[in-house]
């Protein structure tokens, strides 16, 4: 006899313990087969249980009502993990039925083969040559993670995109874990469903004993920023619980009661029966309901904003969620919706808790790529080494590449980005139209595909044909009438987010004009089952996978015989909805010819920077040149006729930056692309003297100033107090930080190698980074004897520069020394004389200085904040980056005779100097003038750069 012959008598004992009082069979009945069950257990108890048995007393069964005392854990197993295995009749069937043991495990066998295969797995041809290879999501899923709905509101949004903004955050397991009510809601491609899946198909693998898929794997910790799993499990305390998974929109479309009834929680069991009987479970439909009313279990409704509008179908559905929520109340309830969907309804759900899903962080993206080309090996598609270069090659693609980063934060987005390396041989298209290029084509190849089965023969068998065969019409049709539907949605889309709504009527109506004789239900179906470009988002809606696949088509659309004409009026009369659209057509029609680029820019941006009519939608439209130039044009060959709109582009976007018009986030993408274009305030002879001419410094008068602060906020990182007077004489320090340009012509010019052999690197107009105190020093000293030679040639040159020959004079002679500014020389500077907390006054504003609040999470080319400007003139000094000063980093007050400023500043003293100003990533009060932070001369970091100040050295 084994243990498991007597497991399975005593789990059926302990079911028939739990039929009594349910009414299901009489109360006699039931006892018989009691009798006969108690019997057969002490015959086999007689003839010696083995280990893993359990005594009769152990199961401390009670009486009636059909209850299990705790202390029973055949009867636990049973009732809350279904872990029963073989064939037992536990007296309840007739001849030939199932037990509810066995009804269970196919319920759960079912539940599990449903949430088994990632979305979007059958697009990828080159995961092993055939339509019906799928991918496992247990093989590929990263654990995702949350932050909750304030956090958004406030703007936190998890966009920080150095992982320390992941710190915190808490997964959505986690999130689920503590809220027996919780609606998760997400962006289109965020993850919602795929999360919901993966638990479902954890809780029914833990209660099949399955040994890969459990608890185990859905507890798993989260990836650190490199992708390597984490020592901390998530939290789950819920144990095994029974899953039951409901897609809302197809209840919506047949469970619901008729518009002006009450709907209540039978419509939604009537709903749930009904999908078991169509699979042939319906008779584990009782057992189901008594064992989440009486044990719990928990209830997924996926896609609330999927539900339709139309006749108040989303009120019935949250009488019926709310009810269930009510009536289930061992249940817990997990609800899945569009963010903006569910925040800007009335429809929001009483006692349900909110959390939204985060973008993919660095970690995640990291992991998933991993996991993806592991399981592509594992279905014999790579090698195990060839899957890890493969692996290897895309994580490197994807953070190389902003925009392509940008994508990749989507988790089905992500899926398409390794779908399409696999099927490139692991490469992707270094610009983005080719990307979405290219990743229509493979959407559309999956429509293209045919499904087949093999007959008895091994002859293929069409059970389904592609839609260029059902529609007879060809490809290129197929795809024009996508174009077309997406220009329409995009231009009607009342937001200015997420992907438009295209009705089922439009879709179908407009793919049978094509020529297509079947019934048009057919195609419905086709779609819905097929859909990959094209997702339904509800009955009778479909919607893009992301919104830039909606931009790529309304692109396309606009390349016809209206291009470039009227895409240029629609990008400059609304850019926010237009701009990439644009920046899409552009990239496409260069791919045929390059003249076509210009022709775009010249339609968007033809009139000159000084016009004085010139108006926003000017700005607008020269600002999208910038970007369609920068992005596609090649700028390396420029014909004569070409030059010319490249200069006039040029000023267009200087004038931008040194504007207020448009917001900071837009100046910053101006700088950006007339760094690429070639900034022309470092065109001069003698572009990397920042003294030729004399504007690249300002003066700052002699006089006392106040000079730290009794704030709290100034003395976050050291400390700034006390408050007290010091007076300077007269300098002149550098307008802007030294530039990436400036700095790369110090290293060319003289062969230093810095201590970061990235020191130089980015566009050309953004402050340098990444410099040690030491890099700083040097470049100083190699600009003063470049000043020095130019200053002694100009000094005799009476009246030039502004009549500025004193100064020359003073370079000339070494009155004057080229250097860094000690800290009481910057904050002078930046300060003026009356203590204000910041260069332009006492409040901060995020559209005057490069700060966290700013939004634009890098630096910045330098003249974007010309507001921010300081009294004196100094521009940058809050934000952007921090800057190095020659002085130790002492405690205050700062010496004030020479002696004691000698010692202070002394270049061969050892010890940390002071860093002034704050940098792109700070929050308000680190970008105040006073604020000081300490650092090692030999650190680096990229949130560290300098500037110069020509002044009289002690």
């Amino acid at each position: 006899m084994s243990a498991g012959e007597l497991k399975r008598v005593q789990a059926a004992i302990a079911a028939q313990v739990g039929l009594l009082g349910s009414g299901v069979l009489p109360d006699e009945q039931i006892e018989a087969t009691l009798a006969a069950l108690r019997d057969k257990e002490a015959d086999l108890l007689a003839r010696g249980g083995e280990g893993g048995t359990l005594a009769r007393g152990d199961r401390a069964m009670a009486a009636g009502g059909g209850g299990i005392a705790a202390g029973s854990n055949v009867a636990d197993s049973f009732l809350n993990t279904g872990r029963i295995e073989g064939d037992v009749n536990i007296g309840l069937q007739k001849p030939g039925q199932m037990s509810e043991a066995e009804l269970r495990g196919e319920y759960l066998n079912w539940v599990r083969a449903g949430c088994s295969y990632l979305m979007l797995s059958g697009v990828d041809p080159a995961m092993g040559g055939k339509e019906d290879t799928r991918i496992s999501l247990s093989a590929v899923y990263t654990a995702l993670l949350t932050f909750s709905a304030q956090e958004r509101q406030q703007g936190v949004a998890g966009y920080l995109r150095d992982d320390e903004g992941t710190k915190g955050q808490q997964s959505a397991l986690e999130q689920l874990n503590r809220h027996p009510r919780l609606v998760l809601q997400g962006e289109p491609g965020g993850g919602k469903s795929t999360f919901a899946s993966f638990v479902a198909l954890c809780l029914a693998g833990e209660a099949l004993e399955h040994d890969q898929v459990d608890l185990a794997r859905l507890t798993e910790p989260l990836p650190d920023d490199k992708g390597k799993q984490g020592e901390t499990r998530q939290p789950w305390d819920q144990g095994v619980l029974l899953p039951v998974v409901v897609l809302l929109r197809d209840f919506a479309a047949v469970g619901l009661p008729a518009r002006g009834e009450t709907a209540t929680v039978k419509h939604l069991w009537d709903f749930i029966a009904g999908q078991l009987a169509a699979e042939d479970l319906g008779e584990y439909t009782p057992y189901l309901r008594k064992s989440l009313r009486k044990q719990g279990g928990l209830l997924i409704l996926d896609g609330m904003d999927e539900v339709p509008e139309a006749e108040h179908r989303r009120e019935q559905v949250k009488q019926v969620v709310e009810n269930f929520s009510a009536v289930y109340g061992k249940c817990r309830v997990l609800v899945t919706s569009r963010t903006y969907a569910y925040q800007s309804q009335d429809w929001r759900l009483q006692g349900f808790e909110e959390a939204v899903l985060a973008p993919l962080s660095d970690g995640q993206i990291r992991r998933f790529i991993d996991r993806w080309y592991a399981h592509a090996a594992s279905l014999g598609k790579f090698g195990k080494e060839d899957a890890q270069g493969r692996a290897a090659l895309l994580k490197d693609a994807v953070f190389r590449r902003g925009r392509l980063l940008g994508l990749a934060r989507r988790p089905l987005l992500l899926t398409l980005i390794a779908s399409l390396h696999a099927w490139r041989g692991g490469n992707l298209p270094e610009k983005r139209e080719r990307l979405f290029a290219d990743t229509v084509d493979l959407l559309l190849d999956f429509w293209e595909q045919r499904r087949l089965r093999r007959d008895s023969d091994g002859n293929p068998v069409v059970l389904q044909r592609s839609i260029a065969e059902w529609l007879e019409a060809d490809r290129d049709q197929v795809r024009g009438v996508l174009e077309t539907l997406a220009y329409e949605a995009h231009a009607a889309q009342p937001e200015l987010t997420g992907t438009a709504d295209i009705s089922e009527d439009a879709l179908v109506g407009r793919l049978m004009r094509l020529g297509g004789k079947g019934n048009p239900a057919e195609l419905v179906r086709y779609l819905r089952e097929r859909a990959g470009l094209l997702l339904p988002r509800g009955v009778g809606v479909y919607t893009f996978p992301h919104r830039s696949f909606q931009e790529y088509l309304a692109a396309c659309y606009l390349t016809g015989d209206s291009f470039p004409d009227e895409i240029s009026v629609l990008a400059r009369s609304d850019p926010d909805r237009w701009r990439e659209v644009a920046l899409l057509a552009g990239a496409k029609v260069a791919r045929g010819t390059g003249a076509a680029v210009w022709q775009l820019a010249d339609a968007l941006c033809y009139g000159p920077a000084d016009d004085p009519k010139a108006g926003t939608e000017e700005l607008w439209g020269a600002h999208i040149a910038g970007q369609v130039l920068a992005e596609t044009a090649d700028l390396t060959r420029v014909s004569d006729s070409n030059q010319v709109k490249l200069g006039r582009n040029r000023d267009w976007l200087l004038t931008i930056m040194r504007g207020d018009t448009l917001p900071a986030t837009e100046r910053a993408i101006a700088g950006d692309n007339l760094g690429r274009m070639g900034d022309p305030r470092f065109d001069a002879e003698h572009w990397y003297l920042p003294a030729e001419p004399m504007l690249g410094f300002v003066e700052v008068a002699e006089g006392a100033f106040v000079m730290g602060s009794g704030h709290p906020a100034d003395s976050w990182f050291r400390s700034a107090a006390p408050r007290h007077e010091l007076k300077l004489p007269e300098f002149y320090v550098a307008r802007w930080p030294v530039t990436v340009k400036q700095f790369r012509t110090f290293l060319r010019a003289t062969g230093y190698e810095p201590l970061d052999r990235r020191v130089g690197e980015g566009l050309g107009n953004h402050p340098v980074v990444d410099v040690s105190w030491h890099d700083a020093l040097a470049y100083c000293e190699w600009l003063g004897a470049r000043l020095g030679g130019h200053a002694r040639q100009k000094s005799d040159a009476a009246g030039t520069d502004g009549g500025r020959k004193d100064l020359w004079q003073a370079m000339a002679n070494g009155a004057l020394r080229a250097g860094l500014p000690s800290e009481a020389e910057w904050e002078r500077a930046a300060r003026h004389t009356d203590g204000r907390a910041y260069p332009w006054g006492d409040k901060a504003d995020p559209e005057r200085a490069n700060y966290g609040a700013t939004g634009i999470g890098a630096t910045s080319a330098v003249g974007c904040f010309k507001r921010g400007a300081s009294v004196c003139g100094c521009e940058d000094m809050s934000g952007d980056v921090w800057e190095w000063t020659r002085s130790l980093s002492a405690d205050y007050p700062y010496p004030d005779d020479p002696e004691g400023r000698r010692e202070r500043e002394d270049p061969q003293a050892s010890g940390g100097r002071v860093l002034r100003g704050g940098a792109f990533v700070d929050l308000e009060f680190n970008v105040r003038c006073a604020a000081r932070l300490g650092g090692k001369p030999d650190a680096r970091d990229a949130l560290v750069g300098f500037r110069v100040v020509l002044s009289p050295f002690p």
